[in-house]
């Protein structure tokens, strides 16, 4: 049982902030958040924890994916354009407001920085296709990222467009070029390969503290007064989260056995199916936090923290079956040669 609390550590203090976020939020004085928020600025937390993330990639396993991109293109046009338009659709059987918005936020936003190619890896899968479809997913959702949640919100949210792309390139595309540039020296990169996953962990407890603000500021809504707001009710709960588990589900199974009628290989195309479909918690809580983008919708961040719980829920029963079918093409390739 210890054993498994520290494996999944992450998620469990992931439910225990977002309780106690809530409950805190619901008894505090927003003076006191305010407080709070001045020293858990999103956009810093947020080019710190993707600094730390692309510091600790090694980038030398990317050029083997440039001899052959159509995984690479075929994971990153699921992940960039299957999802958002299918997000985009869903949104329309929510319950409640804050929950549709905040399934699009989490529908728009790029592959996982650290989750794909950790999954890739215990399925037995190409790091190198996922690792690139994370570089360029993340590199193009200043672009991306603002069209799709544009042309889905645009009616029902006062979005500042040219805000949120101007934002996104400073948080998002400013510190993953930097850390990739700051491991170059082989000295960094000895250092960030070995210390990797206490990397990883410090980018994991910054991504807390953001849970932990947003979920103040959902309780603080929830407070009686002039600006409090109704919590979504259980039905819209689960209808929503729902759909994040069958969103995510779907965009792997597409993934996977599209590759396969492609004609991939069974590693590229277990990376493939991880790399389309997984979905970066970093961005999309600066998305739903950010006062200059949705910050002012007060539940929009947990659909976000839905998907992200969700996808390494089942993306661990998943990488597991996958990884028997390597060793059964693995097993098949070694009998053909003898």
């Amino acid at each position: 049982m210890i054993d498994r609390l520290k494996k999944n550590w992450f998620l469990v203090a992931l439910v225990a902030l977002i309780v106690v976020g809530i409950s805190c939020g619901r008894v505090m004085h927003e003076s006191s958040i305010d407080c709070i928020a001045k020293y858990l600025s999103a956009s810093i937390i947020t080019a710190v924890v993707l600094f730390l993330m692309a510091f600790s990639l090694d980038s030398r396993q990317l050029v083997r994916s440039f001899r052959y991109p159509l995984p690479v293109l075929w994971g990153s046009l699921i992940n960039f354009g299957m999802v958002p338009l299918l997000g985009w659709g869903l949104m329309s059987i929510q319950l409640n407001r804050d929950l549709a918005i905040g399934l699009m936020i989490a529908a728009a936003v790029p592959c996982t920085l650290a989750g794909a190619s950790v999954w890739t890896r215990h399925s037995g899968g190409n790091d190198a296709v996922s690792l690139l479809v994370t570089m360029l997913t993340n590199t193009l959702c200043f672009a991306m990222t603002p069209f799709w949640l544009n042309l889905a919100t645009g009616e029902d949210v006062d979005l500042d467009l040219e805000f949120l792309v101007v934002r996104l390139l400073i948080v998002v595309l400013v510190p993953t070029i930097l850390g990739q540039l700051v491991r170059q020296p082989k000295l960094f990169s000895t250092f960030a390969n070995k210390r990797k996953k206490s990397i990883t962990s410090i980018a994991l407890g910054l991504v807390l503290m953001l849970v932990f603000l947003a979920s103040c500021r959902a309780g603080l809504k929830m407070q009686g007064g002039e600006t409090s707001i109704e919590a979504p009710g259980f039905v819209a709960i689960i209808i929503v989260w729902a759909t994040c588990i069958g969103l995510h589900l779907l965009a792997l199974a597409v993934g996977y056995f599209g590759a396969l009628v492609f004609g991939f290989a069974q590693e590229d195309a277990n990376a493939v199916a991880f790399s389309s479909s997984q979905k970066t918690m970093p961005i999309g809580l600066l998305i739903a936090t950010d006062p200059g983008m949705f910050g002012g919708i007060a539940f929009a961040v947990f659909p976000m923290l839905m998907f992200h719980a969700s996808q390494f829920f089942c993306d661990t029963l998943v990488a597991s079956h996958l990884l028997k079918k390597v060793d059964q093409h693995t097993d098949e390739r070694t009998s053909t040669q003898t």
